[in-house]
């Protein structure tokens, strides 16, 4: 039976594109960002994953304002991005693997999710950055499985509807019946608003508070509704529904090997949690 080793949670700002193409990771600017990333390389050096399962929001590269599913899955043999208009240099494909991404659709519709599946998908920024920060050779070692959260067009799935949604993407791989070791990805935010009297907005506290939940009080932020999610984090921070799903999907007991935090990149709160899932 498959292994879930634990989860990844980043932050995804076309901005760190920009950085990686201009080889800015030592710049003073970038540093304390990309530096927080060592731990993470080596402990996927020791654990070796074979599977990625990657939680993550579109923002109009594969589904746009006129068609915008609450959940899609990737059942595709090979995911490419595309030319988003942000300058980011595009990566080698990635290995779709599509007996987990089926596995995965039939257990979320049999617990009453209803995915759109997409046997042909775009990936944008907030699939590629985060696993080039993983693996900056861009050599991918692993086959992976996009699964899509509408975190930009109202209404949104809620907090507390993101982590079942995870729990039974958890549950699904721990009964598929290949012998895998499978990581999963969140990827999103954290507190940060682009747009309107708000634009630049962080919160640090809330923030920290939302990390700290992860390992001791995993369902902490489904108390809130989205309204005041982005109220606390601004209309993009609700990109932690990502992470949410993300740390649903982790059974047992969790441990935090690593974290980092840093303020800004870009106008974003950059945040960055590894949990071990121990049996």
């Amino acid at each position: 039976m498959a292994r879930i080793l634990g989860s990844i949670m980043t932050s995804h700002v076309p901005a760190i594109g920009g950085a990686i193409a201009r080889r800015l990771q030592q710049d003073p600017y970038w540093k304390p960002f990309f530096d927080g990333f060592g731990p993470v390389r080596q402990w996927l050096g020791e654990v070796r994953p074979d599977v990625v399962v990657l939680f993550y929001n579109d923002h109009g590269l594969n589904f746009f304002l006129d068609k915008m599913p609450t959940f899609a899955v990737g059942a595709a043999p090979e995911y490419r991005n595309a030319d988003e208009g942000w300058g980011i240099p595009q990566v080698p494909p990635f290995r779709g693997d599509e007996d987990l991404s089926w596995h995965l659709v039939e257990s979320l519709v049999a617990a009453e999710f209803d995915p759109v599946v997409c046997q042909e998908m775009l990936v944008d920024h907030a699939f590629t950055l985060p696993m080039a920060l993983l693996w900056p050779d861009q050599q991918w070692p692993v086959t992976v499985v996009p699964v899509c959260i509408n975190t930009v067009l109202f209404p949104l799935p809620s907090a507390a509807r993101c982590f079942k949604l995870g729990q039974t993407v958890g549950r699904a791989i721990e009964a598929w019946p290949r012998d895998a070791n499978v990581l999963v990805l969140g990827t999103g935010g954290l507190s940060h608003q682009l747009e309107g009297e708000r634009a630049g907005h962080i919160n640090k506290a809330f923030d920290l508070k939302f990390i700290d939940s992860l390992t001791a009080d995993p369902t902490w932020a489904t108390q809130y509704s989205n309204k005041e999610l982005v109220r606390e984090v601004g209309t993009q921070g609700i990109e932690l529904l990502n992470w949410l799903a993300a740390r649903g999907a982790l059974s047992g007991r969790v441990s935090e090997l690593h974290r980092n935090y840093h303020i800004p990149i870009s106008n974003t709160a950059a945040g960055l949690l590894l949990l071990e899932n121990r049996r």
